[in-house]
């Protein structure tokens, strides 16, 4: 399956100048959803991880099915405030300014092995800033998997944990 067929650009959002890669369309499609669980299944398999890791909001779209798929636990990292109960937060720099990630602190036990999942990965801060709170917390990062990576941002360079794509920009 052409992956790319299922993505569909968005110009000028979220502001002028910027082109959204659009994964509903993937959504939207049964046997492009599948195509896609089943290829990040592919990829990350021989990491062998215990838990796997979504990020806020559409990296849970994808961590859900494939940690059904894969018979493992998935968990949540979110922006700050989101989670209820005890957190354990990592603050990451933005250009301009910066955020906040957390995990609920029972979330990962030390020395289980984490695979990260996203939909994209763009200057790769969001997805370091999560192999960062993983790690705090004795989580082992195996591997981060995304669905789209842009190539021309170089986000991959910033990652401290290894990185697979199913489509490249």
């Amino acid at each position: 399956m052409d992956l790319k067929q299922h993505i569909r650009g968005i110009p000028d959002f979220p502001i002028p100048g910027i082109l959204f890669y659009d994964i509903s369309t993937i959504l939207k499609s049964s046997e492009a959803m599948q195509f896609v669980i089943d290829s990040l299944h592919t990829q990350i398999k021989d990491w062998r991880p215990d838990i796997i890791a979504g990020i806020e909001s559409r990296g849970f779209l994808f961590a859900t099915p494939l940690a059904l798929r894969m018979e493992l636990p998935m968990m949540m990292i979110r922006k700050a405030g989101k989670l209820p109960g005890e957190v354990v937060s990592y603050e990451y720099d933005l250009e301009y300014g910066t955020d906040t990630i957390q995990i609920q602190a029972d979330a990962i036990k030390s020395g289980q092995r984490v695979v990260i999942v996203d939909d994209l990965l763009a200057t790769g801060g969001t997805l370091e800033a999560s192999v960062k709170l993983c790690e705090k917390v004795g989580g082992e990062v195996v591997g981060c998997s995304v669905v789209i990576e842009l190539d021309f941002l170089n986000g991959r360079e910033n990652l401290s944990a290894p990185c697979k794509s199913l489509v490249n920009y």
